[in-house]
């Protein structure tokens, strides 16, 4: 079966959903080009979940994906709290911030049975998760109504786990990929491999069909991809700088800058690995060496100071996620763009 037929869509693409840079305009307008928009959900609240959702559903009859987080929430730790509290303490005098003015909660929500309740109200044709599975509880309410569930591996091992715990397709993530690395079942950042290295390497070990991701930005990408097995792409950073995007200006501009052309992976923002531009706070403090406690709870202290040097036109604090491959951002609409990574001619 292809990814196509699997999916119904007309082409093998997913726009790869990026949480606080998009909401249902980029899903509605790759899904009605043909191929399979995303909608994130892991930074919305059950409220705003229902709008996003009842706006994509009246707005495209072509099929959509919704994508949940998978993570544990930690224990809050105080000591490590206390740690990356100090180590942005200088930033926060240097922007006249209060420290006391920080707000509390995780910022980021695992799929829970009250997400499960409200999509049962929408039955979307596709729902993918990060983090590996929700448990088999949830996951069986998911696909009993008929949903098709799609899911991340960033190695042969999580591929395997995902297909025998019943994703329906999984998504090769290479190290190239922007934003949150997907892995579930090890946190050693060494076991993971580059797109070309860990793609070929699944589709063999996989019977469920396969989706590129990582680096891929323009056709010649993903037939490459397709020549070594995949069924599909899924693809974020090239439609960053379009339209129908959230992306911010201060973002907008480092993906059109040289500075896009080195990222790194870092836990600055959430307390997990995620791949952006190599900025102020990653150079000054280190990407993956500053205390922040666990995923998601880093990502409420440093906020006051993305906030505050945003206003000011600098993404000095901002989580400027990017793949590694930004020459596929272009600023033209998510339709466009989606025909042209199928190599098909566009007159939108």
């Amino acid at each position: 079966m292809t990814l196509q037929q699997l999916l119904a869509i007309e082409l093998p693409i997913i726009q790869a959903p990026m949480a606080g840079v998009q909401d249902h305009r980029l899903a509605v307008a790759v899904s009605n080009a043909g191929g399979l928009g995303s909608l994130p959900a892991a930074m919305l609240s059950l409220e705003a979940l229902r709008t996003e959702l009842a706006a994509l559903q009246a707005q495209t009859g072509q099929p959509y994906n919704v994508n949940f987080f998978c993570h544990t929430p930690p224990t809050p730790d105080a000591t490590r709290e206390a740690a990356w509290r100090a180590a942005l303490a200088p930033y926060y005098a240097e922007l006249g911030l209060d420290p006391a003015q920080i707000p509390a909660g995780p910022g980021r929500a695992p799929f829970s049975a009250e997400a499960a309740a409200l999509l049962a109200e929408f039955r979307p044709p596709v729902v993918s998760f990060h983090f590996g599975l929700p448990s088999a509880e949830l996951l069986a309410q998911v696909k009993g109504w008929g949903s098709k569930v799609i899911a991340s591996a960033t190695t042969v091992a999580e591929a395997l786990w995902l297909e025998a715990h019943g994703a329906d397709a999984v998504i090769a993530q290479g190290l190239e990929a922007g934003g949150h690395r997907g892995h579930f079942l090890s946190l050693d950042l060494t076991e993971q491999a580059g797109l070309f290295a860990l793609l070929p390497r699944i589709v063999q070990a996989v019977r469920v069909p396969v989706i590129a991701a990582g680096g891929i930005a323009d056709a010649q990408g993903v037939a490459a991809a397709m020549a070594l097995g995949a069924a599909g792409a899924q693809v974020g950073t090239a439609y960053l700088l379009c339209p129908e995007a959230t992306t911010s200006a201060v973002h907008r501009a480092a993906l059109q800058s040289p500075a896009a052309g080195h990222t790194a992976l870092t836990t600055l923002f959430s307390g997990r690995p995620a791949r952006g531009i190599v900025n102020r706070v990653m150079r000054e403090l280190g990407p993956l060496t500053a205390p922040t406690p666990e995923f998601p709870l880093a990502t409420t202290a440093i906020a006051p100071l993305r906030a505050k040097a945003e206003s000011q036109g600098r993404g000095d604090f901002s989580p400027l996620w990017s793949g590694q491959n930004a020459s596929g951002c272009k600023s033209i609409g998510a339709a466009a763009l989606t025909l042209e990574l199928a190599g098909r001619s566009s007159l939108l």
